[in-house]
């Protein structure tokens, strides 16, 4: 991670699972359009379940970032945006995004709570900036 540095500056709230500032100072950078719950086939998957389609998105996430050459380690900015938004669909997020990204070097993100997505269906919409060294 040479070109990139991930920041939490004194002076702010340690943050869970996410990181204030991270900057980059070389390499292409991978713009990836919100990922939601639809299978290749285009099926949705995991109706009226969010954790299932959170799995969904972020492998969606995985693959879309892999047609570039990039992975999940090189995100440094995530959007999450979440349908009718409760406190407890932090805690559903939080836990599926642990297993796609590690403890360290963890992106800059955003969680925003939506009336609605491109479709009814969908529950979940995951979008990411990646950078390549």
């Amino acid at each position: 991670m040479v070109g990139k540095q991930f920041i939490n500056p004194p002076g702010l709230a340690r943050p869970r699972g996410y990181t204030h500032v991270v900057t980059s100072h070389v390499g292409k950078t991978v713009y990836v359009a919100g990922q939601v719950a639809r299978n290749a086939k285009g099926e949705i998957v995991g109706r009226n379940d969010l954790r299932r389609q959170a799995e969904q998105a972020y492998e969606n996430l995985k693959v879309a970032l892999g047609a570039a050459g990039a992975s999940l380690a090189d995100v440094v900015k995530l959007n999450v945006y979440i349908v009718n938004f409760k406190p407890e669909d932090r805690e559903v997020q939080r836990e599926v995004r642990s297993r796609y990204f590690g403890q360290e070097h963890l992106p800059a993100s955003t969680l925003i709570g939506v009336q609605a997505l491109a479709e009814q269906e969908l529950l979940i919409e995951v979008e990411a900036i990646a950078v390549l060294e």
